[in-house]
């Protein structure tokens, strides 16, 4: 109930009281007239009248004062109120005047700068005309000038980054890595392919031979491979299939051994020595997966995996570098704690493109694209995409998965290499280390995996040798195609000679 309310209530009261003590006023004679005998007391009642009156002024009193208390509250409420805004206005204000005082400023400065580009762009024109230079040259002279007043520092500071990255890290990795080749050991060497049948006798190879070259050209179709007869005893196989080529050989070494050789008979054994081999291959897949630790795989990858029985890289037999890189694959995976799955399985598969024979592309991408259709996880598949550092690696597993097809591949005896291609190898890594100024003699050693370079010392002072060798070093990472690493040894040195008479 609000203030007015309760006035006006106690108002009604106080009038409905008058009212009341006003009747029984006029009741009091007509009452003595009837009851004459009769005594009425009215007093008590004009008391509690009386009691009750002074109540209600009493009340309504209190209330006019909190009346007017509420209304003084109110009214400085609403003086501090308009205070308050009044202050707020003042504040707005002062903040749009310091904006557009800002802005003047902003215009100012803009303006200024405006003029300093204008006044810098006169004077490089100037000093490009009074030095006969231009920007670029002038800034190439500063930068080469640099280079020379700060090649110790480099130098030095080479140094100290190598210290300290192979200060600890050196031996660690060396345990793991030889820890890991201990895992990867073999039992077997690496054989290398054989492609030739030796003949018994000069009758046997014209049975072979057959009339008219009937026989030799229904071993050809049959089995997809070219038959080379020269005026010795040898039959050489040539395909670039070498599953082909062993079903050829071991079709050949069959009717050599039935003398029964006409082409009905070839068809037949031709046709079930590839029965043979396909079961062949799924028990070498199978094999080889068991000796991994590698279960559920797709039976078409299992026998892709088969045929890596029959096919060699640079000599080394693919089952024996799988199974090697494999085992220490696992053992630096396990040293460090990553995913040993992935890797296991990445080590697996990684070069499961060279045996897709029916596409064409890099070894890589075929096997990239294999995987995909057998949805092999990414994680597996990205470790496959950069085992040969095609991509940057995306996992430390990827790293894991190149160290150990490194090891396995660059190892002593493990690989054959023709001896054209070790002399350009060689003189290719002898030419990008005598490509740079100063350097007088370059002589590769161990394979190529150790260069000495001999630089004229007039021309390359003591602080410049870490430099050189620094991007020697880059340059034959960027183009020397060489799995493993190869150590550059820089020799500067002054001789005086004197004679004695």
């Amino acid at each position: 109930m609000s203030f007015l309310d309760k006035i006006s209530d106690l108002i009604k009261k106080q009038q409905q009281l008058e009212r009341r003590l006003a009747q029984l006023e006029e009741k009091k004679p007509e009452e003595k007239r009837s009851l004459p005998v009769a005594k009425v007391d009215l007093s008590i009642y004009e008391v509690q009248a009386r009691e009750i009156l002074a109540q209600a002024k009493e009340e309504a009193a209190k209330m006019r004062e909190e009346a007017a208390r509420i209304k003084e509250e109110a009214l400085r409420l609403k003086n501090e109120s308009l205070q308050k805004e009044a202050e707020i206005d003042r504040q707005v204000g002062a903040f749009e005047e310091r904006e557009k005082l800002l802005g003047q400023q902003k215009a100012d400065l803009e303006t200024k700068q405006a003029g300093l580009e204008e006044i810098k762009k006169e004077q490089l024109q100037k000093l490009e005309k009074i030095a006969s230079l231009t920007r670029d040259e002038a800034k190439r002279l500063i930068l080469e000038a640099t280079e020379k007043r700060m090649v110790e520092e480099i130098a030095r500071k080479i140094k100290d980054a190598e210290n300290e990255v192979r200060v600890g890290v050196e031996e660690k990795a060396r345990e793991i890595l030889v820890e890991a080749m201990k895992h990867g050991a073999v039992d077997y060497v690496a054989e290398y392919t054989v492609s030739t049948i030796c003949l018994p006798d000069e009758e046997m190879k014209g049975r072979i031979i057959g009339k008219e070259g009937r026989n030799i050209r229904a071993l050809e179709v049959a089995t997809g491979v070219e038959l080379e007869l020269d005026e010795s005893l040898d039959i050489r196989l040539s395909s670039f299939d070498p599953v082909r080529r062993e079903i050829a050989k071991r079709s050949l070494e069959k009717l050599i051994k039935d003398g029964r050789i006409q082409p009905q008979r070839i068809e037949e054994i031709v046709e079930k020595t590839k029965q043979e081999i396909e079961r062949i291959l799924f028990e070498e897949g199978e094999k080889l997966c068991h000796e991994v630790r590698v279960y559920n795989l797709h039976p078409d990858l299992v026998k892709l995996l088969g045929r890596y029985k029959f096919r060699f890289s640079y000599g080394q037999n693919m089952i024996v570098h799988t199974l090697e890189e494999t085992k220490i694959g696992i053992a630096i995976a396990s040293e460090l704690k990553t995913d040993v799955a992935t890797v296991r399985l990445a080590c697996l598969l990684h070069d499961i493109g060279k045996v897709v024979t029916d596409e064409e592309g890099t070894h890589i991408q075929l096997g990239v694209d294999l995987l995909k259709k057998y949805r092999i996880p990414n994680k597996v598949i990205d470790c496959v995409a950069e085992h040969h550092e095609d991509k940057p690696f995306s996992s430390v597993e990827s790293a894991i998965v190149w160290v150990a097809d490194a090891i396995s591949g660059s190892r002593p005896g493990a690989r054959y290499e023709p001896h054209e291609d070790y002399v350009k190898r060689m003189t290719n890594i002898e030419e990008i280390a005598k490509s740079f100024p100063g350097v007088s003699e370059v002589a590769a050693y161990q394979a190529g995996r150790e260069v000495r370079v001999i630089v004229e010392p007039e021309k390359i002072p003591d602080a410049e040798m870490t430099v050189l060798v620094d991007k020697i070093v880059k340059k034959l990472e960027e183009e020397a195609k060489w799995a493993g690493q190869i150590k550059v040894t820089a020799i500067r040195e002054t001789r005086a000679i004197g004679i004695a008479k």
